[in-house]
């Protein structure tokens, strides 16, 4: 059965479950020590216009004095999961101490064994469901799937998927990853899939997959990886990326060129992603106290800032932390009342049709 929830961003989000009390605890001396010990922590994957990740890997490396190698931003959720596996051997910087990754992938690397179990000192408020039990992973924030589109060359902003087939918009469309790697991509690809009439799961992989070869058959779709500049420049003019990412690059635009970002009126697919420590991380206590900042009202509240929902959204409201500023930012909530957040073995089953057959249904080598 489809899991549904109406999302009241405003004031109350996805209430996925779990113990909800005050969540102010810090992390240990001991820790703290450790980690300093180490001096450094090893990221990969967090592009800093994602989700606000610049300004908090900034305040962390100022917290706790640690330096911050940054392995391959761009990076999508399978990257990261074949860094861990390449280098279990390895202790040297190229070897990733903490992963972000798409839903889908934390039990799949927990299964393979790739993981390290930690529970933060803030665990009872994450939901039940947005976490493995033992603490193999847990959910960090969520957004939904949106059309962002440079108004200076789409004169006419396309408000559905099927918008994105007509004529007007040739050569204009672009998914931000490569579906065959990327958690967002391959999340787009299952989107359009729901909205064309798609069954939940495997179903909507197949329909999302005929969708995007009709889209590039029709010569609308661009086969790159967008990004904020291609958008500006008009080579991807519509980009098919997170809310989140999407409000953060018409900020950094400001109006230079003007962007719209849209939530499809069908197919309204939300996601969430989820921290977790490789097994082999070579620092170990700097990955522990990443997760306590992270996961610290100081932590969630720089992700708000970026846009997206932390996943103790309803553990900050209850306790009236969350600056009305920062609520006054958020999309209308009109928007997301149609929001599916697809289980766990819905994105297995779709990601399992994507990422296999989209070179031979689709066809466009996305780079």
């Amino acid at each position: 059965m489809k899991a549904r929830w109406t999302a009241l961003l405003s004031v109350s989000v996805l209430a996925l479950g779990g113990s909800w009390g005050a969540a102010t605890a810090e992390p240990s001396e001991e820790l703290i020590a450790a980690a300093k010990k180490e001096g450094m922590l090893t990221t990969i994957a967090l592009p800093h216009d994602w989700c606000g990740y610049g300004a908090m890997i900034d305040d962390f490396k100022a917290k706790y004095g640690l330096e911050v190698n940054e392995l391959n931003p761009d990076a999508g959720s399978g990257d990261e999961i074949e860094a861990i596996k390449a280098n279990k051997g390895n202790t040297g910087p190229q070897a990733p101490d903490v992963i972000d990754v798409g839903l889908s992938f934390g039990p799949s690397a927990k299964a393979e064994e790739l993981l390290m179990p930690y529970k933060v000192s803030t665990w009872d408020s994450i939901p039940d469901s947005a976490k493995d039990a033992d603490g193999y992973w847990y959910g960090d924030y969520y957004g939904v799937l949106a059309f962002e589109v440079n108004k200076d060359i789409i004169k006419e902003t396309p408000q559905d998927w099927a918008d994105l087939l007509k004529p007007d918009y040739a050569n204009s469309v672009a998914l931000a990853g490569d579906p065959r790697a990327s958690n967002q991509a391959i999340q787009g690809v299952y989107a359009a899939g729901l909205a064309a009439g798609g069954a939940a799961g495997a179903g909507a992989g197949e329909a999302g997959l005929k969708f995007f070869a009709d889209l590039n058959k029709a010569g609308n779709f661009v086969p790159v990886i967008g990004k904020v500049a291609s958008v500006a420049q008009g080579s991807t003019p519509i980009l098919i990326r997170w809310d989140y990412n999407a409000l953060a690059d018409r900020d950094t635009l400001d109006g230079n060129p003007p962007l719209d970002v849209v939530v499809p009126k069908t197919g309204v697919v939300a996601g969430v992603y989820v921290q977790a420590i490789s097994a082999f991380a070579p620092h170990p206590n700097a990955a522990k106290l990443w997760m306590e900042y992270l996961y610290s009202d100081e932590g969630q509240l720089g992700w708000l800032k970026g846009y997206c929902h932390p996943i103790r959204f309803n553990d900050l409201a209850k306790r009236g932390v969350i600056p009305q500023e920062l609520l006054d930012k958020l999309p209308p909530a009109a928007a997301y009342e149609a929001a599916v957040f697809p289980t766990l073995d819905e994105q297995a089953a779709a990601k399992e049709v994507i990422v296999k057959q989209w070179d031979s249904v689709v066809g466009a080598n996305v780079q």
